[in-house]
C-alpha cells in the first residue's frame, strides 16, 4: 500500500481530499443533479439538501467497509495483486466517465443543461425519484456498494493498521465522509441554485461543470496508467500523493466559480444586446 503516506498527518489530510475527490465523482453529481431536480419540481424544502443527505447514505457504508477491514486487517494481509487490480479497474472507469461525459457535452442542444453522466446512475437511473430525504440517503448507501468505494475505503483502512487497528481506521473512514460531505452537500446547493436561476445561465454552467468531469477523470486515468507501465513516472510521484489530490480538488472546485462567472457574464451580454 505504497501509494498512501505512512506519516499520519499527512494520511488524514490525504484521506480527507480523496473524500473530496470522490464527492466529485460523476456518479455523485450525475445523481445528486438528478435527485435535487425531481424534488425541486415536486416542492420539497430538503431538496436542496439532497446532496448531503445522499453523501450521509453512501458515508454509512464507507464506514462500515472501514470498521470491518480494520477487524480483518489483524488477520488478514491483502495479496499484491489486489492493488494492481483495483489501480486498472479504477483507471478504466474514469475512462469510461470522461468519454461519456465529453459526448454528452458534444452532442447537447445549445439550449438544453447538460447534467454530468454517470455509469453507475445509468443503471440505476430510477433511483433519481427518491422523494423522502430517508430514501435518498439509501440510494447513497447504495451507490457505496461498488468497487471503487470499496476499494478506497479498503485501501486507508489496511494503512491505518500500522497505527493502532479499528480505531484509526474508523476515524480516517470519518475523515473520508467529512471531506465527501463537504463536496456533495455543497453541489446540491447549487443545482438548487441554478433551478432557481435563468436557463442560459444553468446551460452553460452544466457545460463547463461536465467538460471538468471529463477532462479530470480522463487526465486521472492517464497519469494512473502512466504510473502503472513506466518507472520513473512512478518514482517521480512518489511522495507526492497529497499535492495531486489537492491540485484535482482544486481544478474543479475552480470550474464550480468558473462556470457561475462565465454564466452571468454571457447573461449579461445578452441582456445589454437586448436592451441596445
Amino acid at each position: 500500500m505504497h501509494e498512501l503516506p505512512t506519516e499520519w498527518t499527512a494520511l488524514c489530510a490525504l484521506v480527507f481530499l480523496l473524500g473530496l475527490k470522490h464527492g466529485f465523482d460523476a456518479d455523485h453529481l450525475a445523481t445528486i443533479d438528478g435527485l435535487t431536480r425531481y424534488n425541486a419540481r415536486l416542492g420539497r424544502r430538503f431538496g436542496r439538501y439532497c446532496g448531503a443527505l445522499f453523501s450521509l447514505g453512501h458515508g454509512v457504508i464507507v464506514l462500515v467497509i472501514a470498521l470491518a477491514v480494520g477487524i480483518a486487517s489483524e488477520r488478514w494481509d491483502a495479496p499484491p495483486w489486489l492493488e494492481q487490480f483495483g489501480a486498472w479497474t479504477s483507471i478504466l472507469f474514469l475512462s469510461l466517465i470522461g468519454i461519456v461525459n465529453l459526448h454528452a457535452v458534444l452532442s447537447a442542444p445549445p439550449n438544453q443543461v447538460v447534467a454530468p453522466v454517470g455509469l453507475k446512475g445509468r443503471l440505476l437511473g430510477r433511483l433519481n425519484r427518491a422523494s423522502h430525504p430517508l430514501t435518498v440517503a439509501l440510494v447513497g448507501a447504495l451507490f457505496a456498494l461498488s468497487f471503487d468505494t470499496v476499494s478506497q475505503s479498503a485501501l486507508f483502512a489496511l494503512t491505518a493498521a500500522q497505527f493502532g487497528g479499528v480505531g484509526h481506521a474508523l476515524f480516517l473512514g470519518t475523515l473520508f465522509v467529512l471531506g465527501m460531505l463537504v463536496t456533495d452537500g455543497v453541489n446540491g446547493l447549487w443545482i438548487s441554485r441554478l433551478i432557481a436561476r435563468a436557463d442560459q445561465l444553468a446551460c452553460i454552467a452544466s457545460r463547463v461543470m461536465s467538460l471538468a468531469v471529463s477532462g479530470v477523470s480522463l487526465l486521472v486515468a492517464a497519469f494512473g496508467a502512466a504510473k502503472l507501465m513506466v518507472p520513473a513516472v512512478d518514482a517521480w510521484s512518489e511522495g507526492k500523493e497529497l499535492a495531486f489530490g489537492a491540485v484535482v480538488v482544486a481544478v474543479i472546485a475552480l470550474s464550480f466559480s468558473a462556470a457561475l462567472v462565465l454564466a452571468r457574464q454571457t447573461t449579461a451580454r445578452q441582456s445589454t444586446a437586448q436592451v441596445v
